[in-house]
């Protein structure tokens, strides 16, 4: 095995060819290139849209990871369904079937494969899997609920072999099957958390408008990556691809099909091809109203058609989240208190923590608090909870520092043993580690973050933030610059945050013109603007953005400002703190 290996929490599918021997006695060629063709056309595609990485294809077996169990799930059940495709005009000696498997776990990883009980696990659901059929642990169908409009069977505990304890399997019910449930069957869709009262959201294929039907695959790609992605977000419900798809070529209108879909909200859009240029147009619909809530065009040279739809479907995926969450919010706002779901007052208390003041601040843990209240086993409302104790730490609003400190952690350990896939929950551990100055625990937690959702603007933002504090921002600062486009409406404090970046790379002229952009500034903004007056040789402006810090907090000094401060390298701790004595702040 080689050196280099590491642990993980990912998703894991195993699969396995049913009579690989018998279709090897009979054809062997025939059914070596079988196998050939069906990971050229199947597997790999799949593997990719979906973010899987192909780990192991040895003969009659594959190997595949996933940072999602939901994207686990739905590559699965598209194979599945492809293979049924492929299968359906072949003799029945010829059939190839396939078992599935999926397993959510540590796994460890090198440069020879993945192993561990995370794998074990999935390897043993593939072995218990019906031909042509997939199996689950408890643990995906945990993830999966409420999320995917697909339905399981309770299949029970199984003793399985090299596994100490009983592992509880669950069984996909294909379309068209009507096998007879057993008490605790499920249908993901219909199992709603106490929490949410989340909105739901569909994404109809997008309009091939070019009259090429050769653009049909980049239109349905377009589509079903945007599902994916915005999946990915623990606050919305996302309608699966396989009811999406079913409306396809349906003349009727947005309401009608948002009813028959449970979606609230829906996104569609269209694909124009003319010459060497591409016009993709989306818009976001408010169903129960009938009003667009958000749209945009897109226009692109055709140079590279994936690179297109990676750049969009990453713009879109980022910016519909906070524009569902603020259509629901102002719903919201017209409930009284009473009558809000747990989801409300998290929304709530996200907006309230994005003010970034002490009042706002209070506010939003009292929100979140009323979300705990109603469901306490709601992650994101804990983790929530942590990342705004840690806004009243960072700005020393909170009474005793050291006691938020452990409540923070206490709010944590809760949150990710309710939902360890939560990205908000590792997003908000990254930032707790800074404080404890375990940079290596930091950076590990702010890559499964960004594992698990790459397209939140909070996660990749803090990537460009914790380069800076480790010493790298030069590679800091196009993270910064990422996340602002791929949230328009990102919160002031980004400029902060690309402020402090340039000002570590040295890039005076640039930190001062970020902090420009900081339209409500409070003493540690002004002070930051201090200390690029002094490195850009304005001692006079220094002094002044100095004078107003102290008037907002009078015994505002050097030492309160270096709480703030998690350089890793002690150089780059010093060029900041000189440079505010220079420019007057007391010691």
């Amino acid at each position: 095995m080689s050196d280099e290996t590491h642990r993980k929490l990912a998703a894991v599918i195993c699969a396995d060819v049913v009579g690989y021997s018998r279709l090897m006695g009979v054809d062997e060629i025939g059914t070596l290139s079988a196998m050939r063709a069906h990971r050229q056309e199947l597997w790999d595609p799949l593997a990719k849209r979906y973010g899987g990485r192909i780990v192991g294809a040895a003969g009659d077996s594959f190997l595949v990871e996933f940072a999602s169990a939901v994207a686990a799930v739905e590559t699965a059940i598209a194979v599945q369904q492809g293979m049924a495709g492929r299968n359906v005009d072949l003799p029945d000696d010829k059939k190839m079937l396939l078992r599935l498997g999926i397993n959510i776990g540590e796994i460890i990883v090198n440069d020879d494969g993945i192993f561990g009980d995370g794998v074990n696990i999935a390897a043993r659901m593939q072995e218990v899997a019906k031909p042509g059929g997939l199996s689950i642990s408890d643990k995906v169908r945990t993830e999966v609920a409420g999320r995917l409009d697909v339905e399981f069977i309770d299949e029970g505990d199984h003793e399985v072999k090299n596994i100490a304890k009983p592992v509880r399997v669950w069984r996909w019910i294909s379309e068209g099957s009507e096998p007879q449930k057993k008490p605790g069957s499920i249908k993901a869709m219909t199992q709603v958390p106490a929490s949410a009262d989340m909105p739901s959201i569909a994404v109809l294929p997008f309009d091939n408008m070019s009259g090429d039907p050769e653009q049909e695959f980049f239109t349905d790609g377009i589509t079903e990556d945007i599902i994916t992605e915005l999946s990915r977000f623990r606050d919305l419900l996302v309608i699966s691809r396989t009811s999406s798809f079913a409306v396809k070529g349906k003349t009727r209108n947005v309401p009608e099909i948002a009813k028959d879909l449970g979606a609230k909200f829906i996104v569609e859009g269209s694909v124009r091809k003319a010459g060497n240029r591409i016009r993709i147009t989306v818009q976001l619909i408010d169903a129960e109203l009938d009003r667009h809530i958000w749209a945009e065009r897109y226009d692109r040279n055709y140079d590279d058609i994936f690179d297109i739809q990676d750049e969009v479907t990453q713009t879109i995926a980022s910016i519909v989240p906070g524009r569902v969450a603020a259509a629901t919010r102002e719903l919201a706002d017209r409930k009284p208190p009473e009558n809000m779901a747990a989801y409300e007052f998290v929304l709530a208390g996200k907006v309230l923590h994005h003010q970034s003041n002490r009042e706002s601040n209070d506010k939003a843990v009292a929100m979140l608090d009323k979300a705990i209240d109603l469901d306490p086993n709601y992650a994101h409302a804990h983790a929530w909870r942590a990342c705004t104790l840690g806004q009243a730490w960072a700005y020393g609003y909170c009474e005793d520092p050291e006691a938020t400190v452990a409540l923070i952690g206490k709010e944590l350990e809760t949150a990710i043993r309710l939902d360890e896939n939560d990205s908000d929950v590792h997003r908000i551990l990254a930032s707790l580690k800074l404080v404890y100055r375990d940079f290596e625990a930091a950076v590990y937690h702010q890559e499964r973050a960004l594992a698990l959702n790459p397209n939140d603007d909070l996660i990749v933002v803090q990537q460009g933030e914790i380069l800076t504090w480790i010493g790298k921002p030069e590679e800091g600062i196009p993270w910064i610059n990422k996340a602002m486009r791929l949230n328009p409406y990102h919160p002031e404090r980004f400029w902060s945050h690309l402020g402090r970046a340039h000002f570590a790379a040295r890039q005076y002229e640039e930190a001062r013109e970020a902090y420009r952009h900081v339209g409500t500034r409070n003493h540690f903004t002004f002070v930051s603007m201090a200390a690029c007056g002094i490195r850009l040789g304005d001692k006079k402006c220094a002094g002044e953005f100095i004078g107003a810090a102290l008037k907002l907090v009078p015994d505002f000094n050097r030492s309160m400002y270096a709480t703030s401060l998690q350089f890793k390298n002690r150089s780059d701790l010093d060029h900041l703190m000189d440079s505010v004595a220079e420019a007057g702040l007391p010691e």
